[in-house]
């Protein structure tokens, strides 16, 4: 159990940073592939990386790799797999299949041959097979068709790694915490934090960046409250797991660096609040109501990171669109809703009890299409406020609008693509100068002291 290929897939464009957290974790310099990391490690690592990346969406071993022309060639292939050493056919397991440019006609039927060969092993070995479930299986057996290679993989992850364990409240369509971990990396915030620098999320919703950067700060291992699949197979040993649990317990830290995270919806920050007291964080992020048009800066600089609502409506974004009503909002010590002034106040339901809205839309250019004229007054407003407000300050936005930068008339500094599920986004990096709208000369200064664009 030494010499184990591991494969660890995560989404497109997070290849790089992956890379750098392996290696980081295992020691291993491991190999970047699209959608993923390949790298030689041990079972030991591959506990360790279930229990410490924050971008891998699972954690794969290689247990077949060789060419097929057909579905019988996929049945000799895992049927050559030595599934007895991983489990007993008193387990429940689960084949899943992707292909690529396959010449096979139906994948359903090359799952089924797959799904024969491992049973058909057992029963020749115990005179007993394993039963399948397509819903909670004990084991999750992966195969990947290339046009004319099938490797065959068994899950150590069992569940997602973005399921953390700490997410039970959140809205219709929340971020990821692997694609917030990315962010947060390709922001370079994960070392920036050593220093002190703040973050600051201003469309906060359930909490989600904010959580991730408050264990990243705390040095809190993001599988420390979960479980994996890797517990239920034959090489589990439970002292060794026990070993690296007390390792990273030990090595939770104070808070480096201070988080906050606000948003316009007071439904949300009651989520990100319950979230962040799950997550083992909630003393080290301050959450708060408010509008991300009206909201001042919460330390004199530092990183924003902001993963806006696309949809059809941005409406709990800000006061934009939402004509005559005014989103300042804060809480004093017994939750009450208050101006800045500290005097009470009556909470507009328009602004407050409106989930955001993030709809998982088909495509990019749906996304933008479905931005409208709210999104164009709001982002705009959303820039004037920042220019005159947040001097000093770097602010990343994940957006599938490439044209953005253009709409907020600011100028990217970097983009980094990045992909939300199916849709493709650009995490733009503004770095932040004093000014005012595009237009008047202030706002002109501006523009030009602002760091050259840099293409993909």
């Amino acid at each position: 159990m030494n010499q184990l290929q591991l494969f660890l897939p995560c989404a497109a464009g997070v290849e790089a940073l992956l890379a750098t957290e392996v290696q980081r974790i295992t020691g291993t310099q491991g190999k970047a592939w699209r959608a993923g990391v390949q790298l030689q490690g041990s079972w030991r690592d591959a506990m360790k990386l279930n229990l410490h990346s924050r971008l891998a969406q699972r954690v794969l071993i290689e247990l077949q790799h060789s060419p097929y022309r057909s579905e019988q060639d996929l049945y000799n292939a895992a049927a050559s797999v030595a599934w007895e050493i991983w489990f007993t056919p008193k387990q429940t397991f689960k084949v899943e299949i992707t292909a690529q440019h396959s010449p096979l006609t139906s994948l359903n039927f090359a799952a089924l041959k797959v799904k024969d060969a491992i049973a058909d092993r057992f029963r020749a070995k115990y005179d007993v097979r394993p039963d399948v479930d397509t819903h909670w299986p004990d084991v999750r057996v992966y195969v990947h068709l290339t046009t004319d290679t099938v490797t065959i993989y068994i899950d150590t992850s069992g569940e997602p790694l973005f399921k953390r364990g700490w997410r039970e409240d959140k809205g219709d369509a929340p971020l990821k915490e692997t694609l917030a971990a990315a962010m947060i990396a390709a922001s370079g915030w994960d070392q920036l934090c050593k220093q002190g620098v703040p973050l600051y999320d201003p469309c906060c919703g359930s909490g989600t960046i904010a959580i991730e950067a408050a264990q990243i700060a705390c040095n809190i291992a993001p599988g420390i409250n979960r479980k994996f699949a890797f517990q239920k197979y034959l090489p589990f040993q439970g002292h060794v797991w026990e070993g690296l649990l007390d390792q990273a317990e030990a090595a939770i830290t104070e808070p480096t660096a201070p988080v906050f995270g606000s948003d316009v919806s007071f439904r949300m920050v009651d989520f990100a609040e319950r979230n962040a007291e799950r997550a083992g964080v909630a003393n080290a992020v301050q959450f708060r109501g408010g509008d991300a048009l009206q909201r001042m800066p919460p330390a004199p600089t530092g990183v924003m990171l902001v993963n806006p609502p696309y949809g059809e409506r941005i409406d709990v974004a800000g006061v934009a669109g939402i004509s005559g009503v005014q989103s300042r909002h804060q809480r004093d010590e017994r939750g009450q809703n208050v101006d800045d002034f500290g005097q009470p106040l009556r909470r507009p339901e328009v602004a407050a009890d409106t989930p955001r809205d993030r709809s998982a839309n088909p495509g990019r250019e749906q996304a933008q299409d479905a931005w409208g004229e709210e999104a164009s007054d709001f982002f705009p407003q959303l820039a004037a406020h920042w220019k005159k407000h947040y001097a000093g300050w770097t602010a990343h936005i994940l957006t599938p609008d490439l044209k953005l930068p253009s709409k907020m008339r600011l100028k990217e500094s970097r983009r980094v693509p990045m992909w939300n599920g199916p849709i493709e986004c650009r995490l733009f990096r503004f770095d932040m100068v004093a000014g005012s709208a595009r237009g008047k000369p202030a706002d002109q200064a501006a523009d030009q002291a602002a760091t050259p664009r840099r293409d993909d």
